[in-house]
C-alpha cells in the first residue's frame, strides 16, 4: 500500500508540475469563445503551444436570453472612416479576435489597432484595399495585448504610435519570439515569419493627427483595462474606438487591470460627446453597451468583496458566484480569471502584471468544484 500511496502521489506532483508549467510558462491560453476558441491572453507571452487548464464555464442562466451574434465586416461609419469588426456569438468560433479600424486620409491611411496573427492581418488588409489603396501612415496600438499588436508586421512600414508601457510590455516578448508563427485554423499557417514590431513613437496624454477633413485624437486612459491604454476619438463625427476597454456582449478580462480605474474610465468616456463606440470586443455599440461592462464589474466585485469577506479562497468565489444575464455573455469561465484581479484590489496588492500562479491555483480549485456539479 505504501508503495502504491507514494506512486499515486507522484502522479498526483507530476500533474501539478505540468499545470504549473503551462501556467506560470510564456503562455497562458483559456477559452474566450463558449465553442472552444482559445485566446492568447499576454503579449508579453510567446507561443509555447502547451494550454492551460481549461476553465469550466458557469452554466448559462435561463431566465435570460442569449446574447446576439454579429458577423465580420469592414463598415463605414463616417466619409473615409471604418471600423472593422471581427464576427462573434454564441457557438461562434472567435478566438484570439479583435475590432480594428482605419482612417482614411488625403496621402495615407491611419491603422487602429492590427489584429492577432499572419491570417487575421491579411484578412483586415484584404479588406482595407477594397476600399483604399493608398498606404499606411501611422498605427496606432490600443494597448499591448497579442491580439492587438500580433499584425504589426504586415503593415511596414508604418509609424506604430503607443503609450510608453506597451513599448515596455512589448520589448520584454522579443528574446523568447518563436521565429515561426504556430500553426492554428484561422490564425496561421505555421510557415509565416514572426516578428515583434513594437511601437516607434510613444505619448502620453494627448496627440492629435490631422487625415484630410478627419481629427484623429489619441488619447492616454490609463491604468484601466491595461497601463498602458489608448483610445482613438473621432470628435466631429462622435465616434471612439476604446480597444479593451469595452467588450460588447463579451466578458471582460482583468488579468492586467486596474478595475476600480477601468469603471472611472469608462464614466468619464460615456461623458464625452460620443454616439459611436467601437469596443475591442464585440459588436459596435454605444453608451449603454460600455455602460454594461461597468455593470458587470460592479456586480462581480459586490458578489466577490462578500467571499472575500468571509474568508473564501478566489477560486471557490468564483465557483459560488452567479452572476444573471453575464453569465450568458461570451466567456463566463473569464470570472476565475476577474476574481483573482479583484482579490488584488481588495487586500491592497494590484499590480500591473498578471498573477499567473494565482490564478493557476484558482482555476484549479474552481474547476474541482464545479466537476462536482456544484
Amino acid at each position: 500500500m505504501t508503495k502504491l500511496h507514494d506512486c499515486n502521489a507522484a502522479r498526483l506532483i507530476r500533474r501539478e508540475l505540468i499545470a504549473r508549467m503551462a501556467f506560470t510558462g510564456l503562455v497562458l491560453l483559456l477559452f474566450l469563445g463558449g465553442e472552444g476558441g482559445v485566446a492568447l491572453l499576454w503579449a508579453q507571452a510567446a507561443s509555447a503551444p502547451t494550454p492551460a487548464p481549461a476553465v469550466i464555464p458557469p452554466a448559462p442562466d435561463p431566465k435570460f436570453p442569449q446574447v446576439p451574434s454579429w458577423k465580420t465586416e469592414l463598415r463605414q461609419l463616417a466619409p473615409n472612416v471604418y471600423a472593422y469588426i471581427q464576427g462573434g456569438g454564441p457557438g461562434i468560433p472567435n478566438q484570439s479576435v479583435s475590432n480594428a479600424g482605419i482612417v482614411v486620409g488625403d496621402d495615407g491611411v491611419f491603422v487602429i489597432d492590427a489584429t492577432a496573427a499572419p491570417i487575421p492581418a491579411r484578412n483586415f488588409i484584404a479588406a482595407i484595399r477594397r476600399v483604399t489603396d493608398k498606404p499606411f501612415r501611422h498605427l496606432v496600438n490600443t494597448h499591448h495585448h497579442t491580439d492587438h499588436v500580433g499584425g504589426n508586421q504586415y503593415f511596414m512600414p508604418v509609424e506604430i504610435i503607443a503609450h510608453p508601457y506597451l513599448r515596455e510590455e512589448m520589448l520584454k516578448t522579443v528574446a523568447t519570439t518563436p521565429p515561426l508563427w504556430v500553426k492554428r485554423d484561422g490564425f496561421a499557417e505555421g510557415t509565416e515569419e514572426r516578428k515583434v514590431v513594437p511601437p516607434s513613437t510613444t505619448f502620453e496624454g494627448k496627440l492629435t493627427y490631422h487625415y484630410g477633413k478627419t481629427v484623429v485624437e489619441l488619447i492616454s486612459m490609463v491604468p484601466a483595462h491595461t497601463w498602458g491604454d489608448t483610445v482613438v476619438y473621432l470628435p466631429q463625427h462622435k465616434i471612439i474606438w476604446v480597444g479593451d476597454i469595452g467588450f460588447f456582449y463579451v466578458v471582460p478580462f482583468a488579468q492586467n487591470a486596474h478595475v476600480i480605474k477601468w469603471l472611472e474610465t469608462i464614466d468619464k468616456i460615456n461623458a464625452m460627446d460620443v454616439d459611436t463606440i467601437v469596443p475591442g470586443h464585440g459588436p459596435i455599440g454605444g453608451k449603454k453597451e460600455l455602460a454594461e461592462i461597468g455593470e458587470y464589474f460592479r456586480v462581480l466585485m459586490g458578489e466577490t468583496k462578500k467571499r472575500f469577506d468571509a474568508g473564501m479562497s478566489p477560486g471557490q468565489a468564483a465557483a459560488d458566484i452567479r452572476l444573471g444575464k453575464f453569465d450568458n455573455w461570451i466567456g463566463p469561465q473569464q470570472i476565475v480569471m476577474n476574481v483573482v484581479r479583484l482579490y488584488h484590489h481588495f487586500n491592497g496588492t494590484v499590480v500591473p502584471d498578471v498573477d499567473r500562479d494565482g490564478m493557476l491555483k484558482a482555476t484549479l480549485e474552481y474547476n474541482a468544484i464545479k466537476s462536482k456539479g456544484r
